[in-house]
C-alpha cells in the first residue's frame, strides 16, 4: 500500500472513530442545533450587512442632509 494510500485511510478510520465516540457520549445529536444556530447567525449578518449599505436615493437625501448642517 503507498504512502498515500495509507494516509486517507487512517483519515477515514480516524474520522469514523471519531464520530462513533461522539456518538457514544451524546454530542453528535447536538450537530443539528449547531448547524441551526449557524444558519441563523449567518443570515442575520448577511441582513445586517446588507442593511448597513445605503440605496441610491437614501445616500442623495443623507448628503442633502449634511450639506444644510
Amino acid at each position: 500500500m503507498s504512502t498515500g494510500v495509507a494516509r486517507k485511510a487512517w483519515i477515514v478510520a480516524t474520522t469514523v472513530g471519531t464520530i462513533e465516540a461522539l456518538k457514544d457520549q451524546g454530542i453528535y445529536r447536538w450537530s443539528y442545533t449547531i448547524t441551526l444556530l449557524h444558519q441563523h447567525t449567518m443570515n442575520n449578518i448577511r441582513s445586517f450587512a446588507q442593511a448597513k449599505i445605503l440605496s441610491p436615493s437614501s445616500a442623495a437625501a443623507l448628503n442633502k442632509l449634511m450639506k444644510k448642517i
